[in-house]
C-alpha cells in the first residue's frame, strides 16, 4: 500500500514539476520570439535621423522625436502625481486606519474595483470628468468664451493614467509597509517619538524599497498602455513638442496603433512601426532598468547604515 501511494505521489509530483517547467519554457520561448522578431524588422530602420526628426505628412517617413518626447512627458507626470497619492493612500491604510473603519474598507473596495477595470473604461472616464467636465469649469472661469481646457491634452491624460496605476501603488507600497517590523514602531513610540516621525524617520525608510518598487511597476504599465489615452490627450499627427499642458501630444504606443490600423500604406510603413515598437521596449525597459538602479542603491544604503 505504502509502495503504491509512493509511486502516485512520485508521478504526481514529476507531472507538476514537469508541467512547471514546459510552462516556463513556452513563456520564455515566446517572449524571445517576440523580441528577435521585433529586433530583426526594427534594427534596420533605426537611424539617428529617426530618433531626432519629425515624422512626415501620411507618416510614411521622417522620425518619431515628438512622440518619444510626448511619452517621456505623459510618463513622468503620471509618475509625481500617481506614486504619492498612492504611497499616503497606502500609508493611511496601513498606519492610520482601523480594521473596523468604514472609509477604510470603502478606499479598499475601490482600490480592488479599479484593479479590474478595462483601461478603455479610464479613458472614457478621462473624457468624461476630465475633459468635459473640469475642463470646461476651468474654462468658464478662467477663459470664457475660449476652448483651452475643455480639450483632450497632456495633463488629462497623465491624470488618467495616474487613476490606472495608482491600484498598483497602493497594493504594493502596502505590503512594503506591512514587512516592517511591529516592534520597530513601538521602539520609537517608546523613546517619545509622535506618530509621524515613527512613519517618517522609521516606516518610510525602512520601505522605500517597496515604494520604488510599486513605481516601477506603475511605470511599466503606464508607459505601454494606449486605450486611456485615446480620448485623453494623444494626436494623430503633431509634428512638434507640447509647449504645456493643454497641448496634445503625440505618443509611442499610439503611433504604432495609428500606423498599422489607419496608414494609407501599411507595407510602407511596416518597418517604422517594428523600429517604433523597438524604441518603445528600450524605452520602457530603460525606465524600469533606473528605477531597480535606484531601488538598489537605496537597499544598499539602507544596509550599509544598519
Amino acid at each position: 500500500m505504502k509502495k503504491k501511494l509512493f509511486h502516485k505521489n512520485s508521478i504526481l509530483g514529476f507531472l507538476v514539476v514537469g508541467g512547471t517547467g514546459a510552462a516556463a519554457v513556452m513563456i520564455i520561448t515566446s517572449i524571445v520570439l517576440v523580441m528577435v522578431n521585433i529586433i530583426a524588422g526594427g534594427m534596420n530602420n533605426i537611424s539617428w535621423a529617426f530618433l531626432t526628426e519629425s515624422p512626415k505628412e501620411g507618416m510614411t517617413a521622417g522620425g518619431i522625436y515628438p512622440a518619444i518626447v510626448g511619452t517621456f512627458l505623459r510618463v513622468l507626470v503620471m509618475s509625481i502625481i500617481g506614486v504619492p497619492i498612492g504611497a499616503t493612500t497606502a500609508i493611511y491604510l496601513s498606519e492610520y486606519a482601523s480594521s473596523r473603519s468604514v472609509f477604510a474598507r470603502m478606499i479598499r473596495f475601490a482600490v480592488n474595483t479599479l484593479a479590474g477595470v478595462p483601461a478603455i473604461v479610464f479613458g472614457l472616464f478621462g473624457l468624461g470628468f476630465f475633459v468635459q467636465f473640469v475642463g470646461s469649469g476651468m474654462d468658464n472661469v478662467l477663459n470664457p468664451g475660449q476652448l483651452h481646457w475643455a480639450q483632450p491634452n497632456l495633463l488629462w491624460a497623465s491624470l488618467t493614467m495616474a487613476l490606472l496605476t495608482l491600484p498598483v501603488v497602493i497594493v504594493s507600497v502596502e505590503e512594503a509597509i506591512k514587512t516592517v517590523p511591529r516592534e520597530l514602531r513601538e521602539a520609537s513610540l517608546a523613546l517619545g517619538a509622535t506618530k509621524w516621525q515613527t512613519i517618517r524617520k522609521v516606516v518610510i525608510p525602512n520601505s522605500i524599497t517597496g515604494v520604488l518598487t510599486g513605481g516601477i511597476l506603475a511605470v511599466g504599465r503606464g508607459a505601454g498602455e494606449v486605450a486611456p489615452i485615446l480620448f485623453t490627450g494623444a494626436a494623430y499627427f503633431l509634428p512638434r513638442l507640447p509647449q504645456s499642458f493643454s497641448d496634445q501630444f503625440m505618443e509611442l504606443g499610439y503611433h504604432i496603433y495609428i500606423m498599422a490600423t489607419q496608414s494609407s500604406d501599411v507595407e510602407a510603413t511596416r518597418g517604422i512601426q517594428f523600429a517604433t515598437t523597438l524604441v518603445l521596449l528600450v524605452f520602457t525597459f530603460s525606465l524600469n532598468f533606473i528605477a531597480v538602479y535606484l531601488r538598489y542603491k537605496m537597499r544598499k544604503r539602507i544596509s550599509t547604515a544598519g
